[in-house]
């Protein structure tokens, strides 16, 4: 009887501190994605789809907590506790732009055209920049029943196309914003605070942790039903694989570990490597692997021992 191969992780080095978020690129038409992390060391890191350095954003003087790239990879924007947000360009890795705020940014999103910039955090406002007028003023999205967008910091914002956007607070709501009106559209309340809200763009649906429980959402509510699942731990974050559809896995500030679940709820597999409470996961767009932040970055096997990136040849293992 064959012995099951073991899952054993690549380690991708380079920050000092806890890693608070990590996000893939979509896939390229050569096949290949970027990874980028953010830290409380406040050097985001850019990283090829084999986990290889190619590069440190240098100009934050705070933690960062959110870095997201462009559609496109020439760009990526930032948000840390130096109360700015900054836009990048990712071949010369300068900063092309520093938008100042009021208290710390937790979160941007960059739109699919590269036009708009989201940002939340500390201030409980989401602002939205025009990046083809970087030196206007942004504006507000702000809930008609309140005079600011959220009623607790923002953990996350997501474009959802070009006309979309949507917002994620520690009030336990997740607001859909029409981004040319800046008009709420919809809205739903969690019973807990919201810890980590991601975009899957393939499965076109929001990964949204709350307490015990790990829920997906359609990304444009369009009366496709939502689906949740308990666990018996707080997930810090949560990523569905983007073509079976059929498992995610999660991060917890409890322990070290990486879990694997199906769609059920049911815990597949936990993976030991990590030395220090789990902040963030996310799959890659082809979903062959998975990456997990804590004090390191660990890149993961979705299938161990398979032939890939910097797997090759290691099967056996």
């Amino acid at each position: 009887m064959s012995t099951p191969v073991k899952s054993v992780p690549l380690v991708a080095p380079g920050h000092t501190r806890p890693v608070t978020h990590l996000s893939f690129s979509s896939l390229q038409d050569d096949g290949t994605y970027l990874l980028v992390s953010s830290c409380k060391d406040g050097n985001p890191m850019l990283r090829e789809w084999t986990g290889d350095w190619i590069g440190t954003f240098l100009g934050h003087k705070g933690a960062v907590w959110s870095t997201k790239l462009s559609l496109d990879t020439s760009r990526a924007a930032t948000g840390s506790a130096d109360f700015t947000a900054k836009i990048w360009d990712t071949y010369s890795g300068q900063s092309l732009h520093s938008f100042p705020h009021n208290h710390i940014v937790r979160t941007v999103s960059i739109s699919p055209s590269s036009v708009h910039l989201l940002t939340g955090g500390q201030e409980k406002k989401v602002r939205i920049f025009d990046l083809n007028r970087s030196d206007a003023e942004p504006d507000v999205l702000n809930d008609p029943n309140s005079v600011q967008t959220h009623d607790g910091v923002i953990k996350s914002v997501v474009c959802v196309g070009e006309q979309v956007g949507v917002s994620a607070g520690d009030d336990g709501q997740i607001k859909w914003w029409d981004l040319r009106t800046r008009r709420m559209i919809e809205t739903c309340r969690f019973r807990d605070p919201i810890t980590s809200m991601e975009l899957s763009p393939q499965t076109k649906r929001l990964v949204v942790t709350s307490g015990h429980t790990v829920t997906f959402i359609p990304e444009l509510q369009d009366g496709s039903p939502s689906f949740s699942v308990t666990l018996p731990y707080c997930p810090s974050s949560a990523s569905i694989h983007p073509t079976l559809q059929d498992r995610f896995v999660t991060g917890n500030l409890a322990d070290e570990w990486v879990r694997m679940h199906g769609m059920d709820g049911e815990e597949r597999e936990v993976y030991k490597g990590h030395h220090g409470p789990v902040h963030c996961v996310e799959f890659s767009p082809d979903g062959e692997m998975y990456a997990s932040g804590s004090g390191t970055i660990r890149l993961w096997q979705t299938v161990p021992g398979k032939s890939y990136g910097l797997w090759q040849g290691q099967n056996g293992q």
